[in-house]
């Protein structure tokens, strides 16, 4: 009973040893592992999960690492909308998600799956920014351009058993000699950017200023209506009772307005050259009294 336990622990440990080197009906798979076991170049089995399986006849294993790796890109020219160009550097964040695909993709290993990746990233990168300006790439949509890249390089290599996790830009500058240039053609375009910014502001204040003018003109010309509105009633006012008051004692009136004639005429300094028996001194003659009649 010992002899069989013993031989039976005996051919596990051997089975264990061989699969240790890549061979045996005994896969052991380890956490961030995963294997394919093939049968004279064939697949029979895939082993993504930790732990133990058997395969049968006895067959020949591929260990894949399935854990992130981390692939550094050269740094290049790329043009942007604007014509601008700028040197980026990148690097990928990636990892084996099919061990069969991937074995079909690349037989000879990463070395030809890390070239393969790193051109087909550097398209997605030449291609998202070459459709940003040189503002976007710099800072203003620098996140949301990584994010586009990323997205766009996961779809492009998930036929090869890759997943790209990650792609993000390591340094963004400009070329040696070019950036006097840019920043002058920055410079000019601000420029023309302010020249019609002040156009604009321009054409709002005069559309303003005109809309202004034309309400205080229509204010000017009621307030000048009511005006004259209401000076046309108070002199009909005055009128009424003024001729109300005549009535009442006409020759009472007369001298009065008469006297005031006087007043507004004869002031101090005042020389008059006038007959005796003129119009203007008729209040005069007989003390008045042939006026006051009248």
């Amino acid at each position: 009973m010992k002899r069989g336990m013993g031989a039976v622990l005996l051919l596990l440990a051997l089975a264990a040893v061989s699969s240790a080197f890549g061979y045996g009906p005994l896969i052991v798979n380890w956490e961030g592992e995963q294997r394919i076991a093939l049968l004279l170049g064939e697949p029979r089995l895939v082993v993504t999960e930790p732990g133990i399986a058997f395969s049968f006849p006895i067959t020949r294993q591929l260990r894949f690492d399935g854990r992130f790796h981390h692939l550094s890109a050269e740094a290049r020219e790329i043009q942007t909308q604007d014509r601008e160009r700028v040197v980026v550097d990148n690097y990928i964040v990636w990892r084996i998600s099919e061990p069969l695909l991937f074995y079909k993709s690349f037989p000879t290993g990463r070395s030809e799956a890390e070239t393969q990746i790193d051109q087909e990233v550097r398209g997605k990168v030449r291609e998202v920014i070459g459709q940003r300006t040189l503002r976007d790439v710099l800072e203003g949509a620098r996140i949301e351009v990584m994010e586009e890249i990323t997205a766009k390089s996961a779809a492009a290599v998930a036929r090869f058993g890759v997943q790209v996790g990650d792609v993000r830009i390591n340094r963004t500058e400009l070329p040696r000699g070019a950036e006097a240039n840019v920043h002058a053609r920055m410079r000019a375009e601000r420029e023309r950017l302010a020249r019609r910014n002040r156009a604009e502001g321009d054409e709002r204040a005069r559309i303003i200023r005109a809309a202004a003018d034309r309400q205080a003109r229509v204010i000017v010309a009621e307030a000048r209506r009511d005006a004259a509105q209401l000076q046309g009633e108070g002199d009909a006012g005055a009128a009424r009772i003024y001729a109300e008051a005549y009535g009442s004692d006409p020759g009472f009136f007369e001298l009065l307005r008469g006297l005031e004639a006087y007043q507004r005429t004869l002031g101090e300094r005042t020389t008059l050259l006038l007959s005796p028996d003129h119009e203007f001194f008729r209040l005069f003659q007989s003390g008045g009294e042939n006026a006051a009649q009248r």
